[in-house]
């Protein structure tokens, strides 16, 4: 049976921290942390939650603590097709859409997409409909020969920032479903016990073979600030630019007729 102090202990040691250093960023005393973790003291919800927010931890790990501690959970988790999300699923789509004629779409912690805009569909067209069976994996689509990689031009580059970005995921989340992702394209990639570094992760573009030419684009991610929903805390908006003038003309070129004529409203 987990045990609050146990699960304390394992984020403090996974974000490299002393019980000093947590005791001093939670205005406690290093006694007090070493009482919790031990068991020998049994911290209130808000407590619970202090701590937690010092150690950067994921909401729906907060609730596992708090349920550890002998509380109910905090945050709610709520599908984001459910009718309680539909302003919030209303607002991403109208970013989606007016992201358009380029492409952007909506993954989960997982990298499962869950939403996309129309232009995403040019890319998709010559992928193995295996891979495009839900749940769609971004990483699995991108990295898979089946899916994008056989189309993309600096595949080395591409698979570099997905590794850098699992890894700090995995590191964060411990989520065991990321490190099979992870497992499943990296496990050969580097010596054990590596940690995977870019030496800048400052628009590194993809460069993909579409249309007859070759598209350049660079990503932002987009999240919701001070979330208090497990789900929205996890999702992420990837939007994709046209990284130069060639890049774009292609992209504006595919747009359909929606499409082309938000493009020329901006």
């Amino acid at each position: 049976m987990e045990t609050v102090g146990g699960l304390l202990r394992e984020w403090r040691h996974s974000r490299r921290l002393s019980q000093l250093d947590l005791a001093l960023a939670a205005g406690v005393s290093p006694r007090y942390v070493s009482l919790i973790e031990t068991g020998r003291s049994r911290p209130s919800a808000d407590m619970v939650l202090r701590l937690a927010a010092q150690l950067d931890v994921p909401l729906r790990h907060r609730n596992r603590l708090l349920v550890a501690a002998g509380f109910a959970p905090r945050y709610r988790e709520r599908p984001l097709d459910e009718p309680d999300m539909s302003a919030v699923r209303d607002a991403v789509a109208r970013v989606l859409q007016a992201h358009e004629p380029y492409p952007a779409l909506v993954v989960d912690r997982r990298w499962n997409i869950l939403m996309t805009n129309a232009p995403v569909a040019h890319f998709l067209a010559d992928v193995d409909p295996q891979l495009l069976v839900p749940p769609v994996n971004m990483v699995r689509l991108g990295l898979d020969p089946r899916g994008l990689a056989s189309r993309i031009v600096n595949l080395a580059e591409v698979r570099s920032f997905f590794r850098a970005r699992l890894s700090r995921q995995v590191a964060r989340s411990g989520d065991p479903v990321i490190g099979a992702l992870y497992d499943e394209f990296f496990a050969e990639d580097e010596p054990e016990g590596s940690v995977p570094r870019l030496e800048s992760e400052v628009a590194i573009p993809m460069v993909i073979r579409l249309g007859g030419g070759e598209v350049r684009l660079f990503s932002t991610i987009t999240t919701f600030g001070t979330p208090q929903d497990v789900t929205l805390e996890e999702i992420s908006i990837e939007s994709y630019y046209p990284a130069d003038a060639d890049s774009a003309a292609i992209l504006r070129g595919m747009a359909g007729p929606a499409e082309a004529a938000h493009d020329h409203g901006r």
